[in-house]
Parts: C-alpha cells; sequence; structure tokens
C-alpha cells in the first residue's frame, strides 16, 4: 500500500485553491492524475518563514520543487501524461521551459515588484497569513527573493536595475500568453480530451494572474482579451475544484501500460539516435572524398540552327 502524501503550501484566496503558482500547480497536477494528497496550509505558522512551498512529504521522502514533485508522484503511478506521445512530450517540456523563462518574471513583478501591486494586495495579504512578528519579516523577504529570480533570469550586464528591463519582461510575458492561446484554440485542455502536467503548469501560472484583484496590471489586461485562456482557468476550477461539481479524476494507468510506453519511448530514442550517427558518417564521407567538376555535356544544335547551316 502507497505511503500517505501531504503537500505544505500556502492556503486559498481569490476563488483559488492556491495563491502560490507552484502549490496551485501541484494541486491541479494531483487532481488531474487521481492522486489523493492531504493538504496542510502553513499560514499563520512559524513555517511560513522556513518551509519551501510547496513541499511534498511521503514517507522518510521530503520533495521540493514543482518538476521534482511531479516526478515523484509519476513513480507512485500517479501520472497524468500516461497517454502522451514522444512528440507530445517534447512539446510539453518545451512549453514548461517557455512558461519559466517568459512569463515567471514578469508575475513575480507583477506580484512582488510592482509597488502598488506589493502595497495594496500582495503584502497585506501574506503578512495576514504570518503570525508575529513574521509578518514584518516573511513579505519583504519572499519579495527580495522575487527580485533576485528576475535579475538572475533576465538581468544581463551592464544592467543594474529593475527598470531597465521592465519592458523586456512584460513584452515577453505577453509574447508567451499569445503562444500559449494560440496553442490552445478553442480546446478545453492542450492534449486530447485529458488534462495533462502543461495543463496544471499553465493554470498554476495563469491563474492568479486571471483572479487576483490588482489595482495596476496591464499583463491582466492583456490576459482579458485572450478569452479562451481565461476560460481554460475557470473551467479547471469548475471541473476539479468545485464542491458543486465533483468531477472524478480519471485512474492512473496500469504499471504494463507504463512499463509499455517507457519501453516504446527508449526504442525510438535508440532508433533516432542511430539515424543521427548514421547521416553524420554520411556527411564526414561526403565531405572526405575527392570533389570533380560535374561533366556537361555539349548542347545539341538546335533544328533551327542546323537547317540554316545547311546548304541551300
Amino acid at each position: 500500500m502507497a505511503a500517505a502524501m501531504e503537500l505544505r503550501c500556502w492556503g486559498a484566496d481569490w476563488g483559488l485553491p492556491s495563491v502560490h503558482t507552484d502549490s496551485l500547480i501541484i494541486l491541479a497536477y494531483s487532481r488531474f492524475s487521481g492522486a489523493k494528497l492531504t493538504v496542510s496550509h502553513i499560514d499563520w505558522t512559524w513555517k511560513t518563514l522556513t518551509a519551501n512551498s510547496p513541499e511534498l512529504l511521503c514517507g522518510d521522502s521530503v520533495v521540493q520543487e514543482p518538476a521534482q514533485i511531479l516526478s515523484f508522484m509519476r513513480k507512485q503511478r500517479f501520472n497524468a501524461d500516461y497517454e502522451l506521445t514522444a512528440r507530445q512530450g517534447a512539446d510539453t517540456m518545451a512549453y514548461i521551459a517557455l512558461l519559466e523563462e517568459k512569463l515567471r518574471p514578469a508575475l513575480l513583478h507583477t506580484f512582488w515588484v510592482d509597488a502598488e501591486n506589493y502595497t495594496s494586495l500582495t503584502r497585506p495579504w501574506f503578512a495576514s497569513r504570518s503570525p508575529f512578528p513574521l509578518n514584518f519579516i516573511v513579505p519583504s523577504r519572499l519579495a527580495s527573493v522575487a527580485l533576485s529570480r528576475i535579475f538572475l533570469t533576465k538581468g544581463e550586464a551592464p544592467l543594474h536595475r529593475i527598470s531597465e528591463i521592465e519592458g523586456k519582461i512584460y513584452s515577453d510575458a505577453k509574447e508567451c500568453l499569445n503562444l500559449l492561446s494560440y496553442r490552445l484554440g478553442t480546446a478545453n485542455h492542450f492534449f486530447g480530451n485529458s488534462p495533462t502536467s502543461l495543463d496544471a503548469f499553465v493554470f498554476g501560472f495563469v491563474a492568479p494572474l486571471h483572479k487576483a484583484s490588482l489595482p495596476s496590471s496591464h499583463l491582466q489586461s492583456h490576459l482579458k482579451q485572450l478569452e479562451n485562456l481565461t476560460h481554460f482557468c475557470d473551467n479547471i476550477l469548475e471541473v476539479y475544484f468545485s464542491s458543486d461539481h465533483p468531477c472524478p479524476p480519471p485512474p492512473p494507468p496500469p504499471p504494463a501500460v507504463q512499463e509499455s510506453m517507457d519501453a516504446n519511448l527508449q526504442k525510438l530514442t535508440q532508433l533516432v539516435n542511430k539515424e543521427s550517427n548514421l547521416i553524420e558518417k554520411m556527411d564526414d564521407n561526403l565531405r572526405s572524398s575527392p570533389q570533380h567538376k560535374p561533366h556537361r555535356l555539349d548542347p545539341k544544335p538546335s533544328l533551327s540552327s542546323a537547317n540554316s547551316s545547311s546548304p541551300a
């Protein structure tokens, strides 16, 4: 029998099961894959300062970071991606990387660096969920971490001020949202009829921007123009997190199915590697072979020129 899993994360608000992007990713994926989690909010506890959110506890294992937590859950046979093809799996990794590179810096800036949003919404929310005297420490600490992360991903020498990269941050974020909207189209999910890990990541990134009452955010205004993305978030909230419309998540795949898919993916990878090596060898042979000037046949005289040159 599998050990019980406990998820420690920030609590709910704004009509969301958690206001924290990474926590939302894990909560959504657990619903998609059928994993049963015991959710423990770190609100109003001393863990608001010391705990890494989200944090998954299962037996003697403690797992942090969304990618690591999802990998751990897959090993426990809770896999929302078991129907994906190899191409779709590669697309999933590419879009997740796009979210991290293009959208996350803008979200961090929107909630933690923008003075009006931080003063009116973000700081009061996190301060009210932290015990005294941590309510004076936690918001400023999280804001400092957010700013450092922005500079780490977007800051390039000789840039030293956030105002120098602010325009680039929001330009990239709008481009990312446009690409996601185009990829989603009129579908409810990014791949097929069932949500996958990509749906969980997009939901975790986009839902707070969609639901938060931000006094200042042109990025939120841009998102509202992409109605399919806002509908995507509302649909997941309605189907998977609404007590009025409970929807049983799909069961995890049987072990035989998962092992067969892993074997097929391994064979496909080996085949691609063999073909790549063969192409490289052919290219090397062509480059090392002597090059000759192409032989050209003398053009045949046309019928008109033949007639003109014939004796009368």
